[in-house]
């Protein structure tokens, strides 16, 4: 075969090669697999309903909070009130510094875990936390809540044990809240609250 007619036959090999493939079914597209919503609001039949009056408003759930953590030396808490302020997956986490390495971490609790952590502390000494400032910002269906609070072994204690700051992210959902989250720092002589997040 000549080199002119070999380079003919070699392109219209390839061009029915190309077209065949083209021409070839392709397998049909998947669809994408739908979100899988693990402990969400909408999976949870069995999570405790919440009071109307406790989810009302973000000011509501900010009181309701700190009032089903609050109680007397040995009072048991209502820890299925707490379950119902927050969604399933929500989160409670302290910010922790290392008194030797200076280090700071974040401890994250689900909820249950929180309530194994503190409920010993709190009914064995007694625990009352108030807040004394917040802000409130809001955008569609999310919250965001600085609350500045203080914490008592006993309601008539002069003056607290300890200060803080919990920062509170909520969403709302038609007519009531939801927490998602409670992260929170505790002052220190190295860290002083701000004036600006104290009572005037």
């Amino acid at each position: 075969m000549k080199p002119a007619n070999r380079i003919v036959a070699t392109l219209l090999s390839l061009s029915l090669a190309t077209l065949a493939h083209a021409q070839a079914p392709s397998a049909p597209a998947q669809p994408p697999a739908p979100p899988t919503l693990i402990g969400s609001i909408a999976t949870r039949a069995d999570w405790p309903q919440a009071k109307p009056e406790d989810v009302k408003s973000p000011e509501a759930i900010l009181n309701a909070v700190y009032s089903v953590i609050s109680g007397a030396k040995g009072q048991t808490r209502d820890w299925d009130r707490m379950r119902s302020l927050f969604i399933p997956d929500a989160r409670l986490i302290p910010a922790t510094t290392s008194s030797t390495s200076g280090r700071s971490d974040a401890v994250v609790l689900t909820i249950d875990s929180y309530i194994a952590r503190s409920q010993g502390r709190m009914t064995a000494n007694g625990f009352f936390e108030r807040s004394i400032h917040n802000e409130i910002e809001q955008f569609g269906n999310i919250v965001q809540v600085w609350s500045t609070y203080e914490s008592r072994h006993n309601a008539d204690d002069p003056t607290p044990f300890t200060r803080g700051i919990n920062s509170l992210q909520l969403l709302k959902d038609g007519d009531r809240y939801w927490i998602v989250n409670i992260f929170w720092d505790s002052e220190s002589p190295a860290n002083p609250i701000p004036a600006k997040y104290l009572p005037k």
